[in-house]
């Protein structure tokens, strides 16, 4: 395989793999508006271990109130990641 056709593979990859781990965010964050019910400690037990280490690089944020602005910072900056990676993905593929 030459770099031409693993270029365009690994950007494909790079981002679903994004966007998976942003529908993961926003599933972490919607179950924690209902911390009375009984199967969320199960589902948010998988959910906390993978998406911890990426939002707490936005902790230095402080709440205001009880709103936590941090998810909200990590969101925009994987989206910003997502929108730069197609932005050079033609270039970087060769297209």
């Amino acid at each position: 395989m030459n770099n031409a056709a693993i270029a365009p593979l690994l950007i494909v990859s790079i981002s679903n793999f994004l966007n998976i781990y942003l529908v993961i965010i926003f599933v972490r964050l919607l179950l924690t508006w209902f911390p009375n019910i009984d199967w969320m400690q199960q589902v948010v037990g998988f959910l906390s271990p993978v998406t911890d280490p990426y939002l707490n690089l936005f902790r230095f944020v402080p709440p205001l109130g009880s709103i936590d602005l941090s998810p909200i910072i990590a969101i925009f900056a994987l989206q910003f990641a997502m929108q730069a990676l197609a932005t050079l993905a033609p270039a970087l593929s060769g297209f």
